[in-house]
């Protein structure tokens, strides 16, 4: 037991200052990027390094697969080189015992990253968003699904503008049964607007068979009111931004992301991205433990044995290749070409497999 806890706790030491290294990199990087795409005159340095520390737990959470392949060749190589490995062998435990504290610690960590840090990322990653759109339009755009439908609202120079709407088509492109409230600079209500359907154009909503009612005191709404066969109102949103909020699992929590799915789909989205990515992130503690065991099946022999630089290549490829199978199936279960659990569990058990299989021909021929 004694041997088993020393290896964990050279693991956890060595993946804590990975991940210290590899978010020091991400936050520079990113800070270069926000100074690119913001005016620090405008918002200021200390606004853009807000915008970089929300973005870094989401570049440090997609790379924790290749940190952990990175700690355990580190690991390995250090206990080769320090012959503490040859002494373990020595007292007669195998490799695949000797395994059994960096994969515990891997299954912990995925365990952790799903319940704990997930949540965390999902709420840094829609912080920065708003914050992002904030700065980029002049005013703040916030896209919302509830029991009740589909909620956005909508700013700029002109004001501020909620807008709900029953349902939308799959591309969310086109609103149906839309009622939108305007609001003046000032903050006081200008106008509501009910119509059949409203349709993203370029810079505005086209709006069918809409009826406007003015708010403005002074003026009877019902006197005021006007029909509209069709109506072009502004809106800083686009397809794109509405489908990246929609669209982007990574900005709901996994605590939340069943309640999501079930709203999306009453809403009309398709939510196969969303049930492909749940799925996944519950497979990903088994994900981390095959890169522990990839990695260990080219690091575990002695020093002396030479080509010690070709085999962290090697197990490092290696998990490059099957992160990027991963992605792959991602993809393919995502475009509906396999099935969801297919494209989110075979990767991992299939990785688990293969490190195994390498492992046992490592060390038994």
């Amino acid at each position: 037991m004694t041997i088993h806890l020393y290896f964990a706790r050279r693991f956890l030491l060595i993946l804590l200052g990975m991940t210290a290294v590899f978010f020091a990199l991400l936050a520079l990087i990113d800070l270069m990027e926000q100074l690119r795409r913001f005016n620090v005159d405008e918002i200021g340095f200390a606004q853009i390094l807000r915008l970089t520390l929300l973005r870094a737990p989401e570049g440090l959470y997609q790379i924790l697969p290749l940190l952990v392949i990175l700690s355990t060749v580190t690991l390995f190589i250090g206990l080769a080189r320090s012959s503490e490995l040859v002494v373990v062998r020595a007292t007669g435990r195998s490799a695949l015992v000797s395994l059994l504290s960096p994969v515990s610690v891997a299954l912990i960590l995925g365990l952790l990253a799903v319940s704990t840090f997930n949540p965390i990322v999902a709420a840094t990653s829609d912080q920065y968003h708003a914050l992002a759109d904030r700065f980029r339009s002049g005013g703040g755009s916030t896209l919302s699904i509830s029991s009740e439908g589909l909620w956005l609202r909508q700013g700029g120079v002109g004001g501020q503008a909620v807008i709900h709407a029953e349902s939308t088509n799959p591309d969310a492109s086109t609103f149906f049964d839309v009622t939108i409230l305007s609001y003046a600079t000032g903050g006081a209500p200008s106008h509501r607007i009910v119509a059949d359907s409203a349709t993203l154009v370029d810079g505005g909503w086209e709006l069918k068979n809409a009826r406007v009612w003015p708010l403005i005191p002074g003026i009877n709404p019902e006197a005021g009111k006007k029909d509209h066969e069709t109506l072009l109102i502004e809106t800083s949103l686009t397809r794109d931004r509405i489908r990246d909020r929609f669209g982007t699992p990574s900005v709901v929590s996994v605590w939340d992301l069943p309640q999501f799915i079930r709203e999306l789909e009453e809403a009309g989205f398709s939510a196969r991205r969303h049930s492909v990515w749940l799925q996944m992130e519950l497979a990903q503690p088994i994900f981390l433990a095959a890169m522990v065991l990839i990695a260990a099946a080219f690091t575990m022999r002695h020093t002396r044995f030479g080509r010690t630089g070709l085999a962290v290549l090697t197990a490092v490829m290696t998990g490059f290749a099957l992160y990027y199978v991963r992605n792959f199936a991602q993809i393919l279960g995502e475009n509906g070409e396999i099935p969801v659990y297919l494209a989110a569990w075979a990767p991992p058990i299939a990785s688990v497999m293969l490190a195994l299989g390498l492992l046992l021909h490592m060390e038994d021929g």
